[in-house]
């Protein structure tokens, strides 16, 4: 049994504040990539090997800041999208540019791929989701939350639902099949800036500026639990592999690992020095990735 406990930290990994982060796995290759998405308009894809990241491309093309990456779940592809309305497909294996989409003024603040890599979500200043062909490039169709501004966006692994976070904290869920709206969720007051439903799909958690955390059943929309103890805006939220436990990020410069049977917090590591604007599982649920303003990467171990 190990326990928490920072492995790695890679300092001035870039030379802006780093908002996003993406973790995956490419089995055909054997390699563990992380991408990191920064202020300073670069994504970073990171190697990480013995237990230290290793630099292999940096993407450029973006203006005006990277706010959101994510990677397909085979680990062959990433995709990025900045303030200047344009996401980016890229090939992690040669990091060449694959595709570039655009998304319109402000319309791509956060991005989300599909469990089977087919589409990609982006949620938008005008409050849609708008549902883009990863192949095509094309807008396949759009989802209208009803809301001002999507902030965060999360896929079902089930592939079943979408839901969504918006600037006025409410969470919507969507079926994918039909485009339906079948849940409001109205349990924060204020911007919901991350949500991830866990791994079997059963449960939806959601984080907000008000500094809590919620929990939600996903099927009947019941609220599941409260959970507090950060001292500030809760920016980020994934869930472990393990169905389990979560990881957050926050700007009170905390990264906190959380039971979700328990709804207990059982470790917090305090080694950023500026917000925590991003949190990530590796598919094993064995390390975790923080990335911060600090512009530093860190890692850390899980007990398994």
């Amino acid at each position: 049994m190990s326990s928490y406990s920072i492995v790695f930290k890679q300092e001035q990994a870039h030379d802006d504040s780093i908002w996003s982060c993406a973790w995956a796995r490419n089995e055909k290759e054997g390699t563990d990539n992380i991408i990191t998405g920064s202020l300073d308009d670069t994504v970073k894809v990171w190697k990480w090997t013995d237990d230290k990241l290793e630099l292999r491309h940096v993407l450029e093309g973006h203006q005006l800041g990277v706010l959101s990456v994510d990677i397909n779940p085979e680990g062959t592809l990433a995709v990025s999208a900045s303030l200047d309305g344009h996401i980016k497909v890229w090939d992690l294996e040669s990091g060449k540019l694959a595709k570039s989409i655009d998304a319109g003024p402000v319309d791509a603040w956060t991005i989300g791929i599909s469990p089977d890599s087919r589409f990609l979500a982006a949620g938008s200043h005008t409050g849609k989701i708008n549902l883009f062909g990863i192949d095509s490039g094309r807008k396949e169709t759009s989802l209208d939350t009803r809301c001002k501004f999507t902030l965060s966006v999360a896929y079902s692994p089930d592939g079943r639902f979408i839901a969504s976070g918006a600037l006025d904290g409410i969470v919507n869920i969507f079926d994918i099949t039909t485009g339906k709206l079948i849940h409001t969720l109205e349990g924060h007051a204020m911007p919901i800036r991350s949500l991830c439903f866990s791994p079997d799909s059963q449960l939806l958690v959601t984080v907000s500026d008000d500094s809590h955390i919620k929990l939600y059943d996903v099927q009947h929309a019941n609220p599941a639990g409260t959970l507090s103890g950060h001292g500030d805006w809760v920016l980020s939220v994934d869930f472990c592999p393990d169905n389990t436990h979560f990881v957050t990020g926050s700007s009170d410069k905390t990264v906190k690992v959380w039971n979700a049977g328990t709804r207990q917090c059982v470790h917090t590591f305090h080694e950023h020095s500026d917000q925590v604007w991003n949190t990530k599982y590796n598919s094993q649920g064995t390390k975790i990735v923080s990335v911060s303003d600090d512009r530093a990467i860190h890692i850390y171990d899980c007990p398994t």
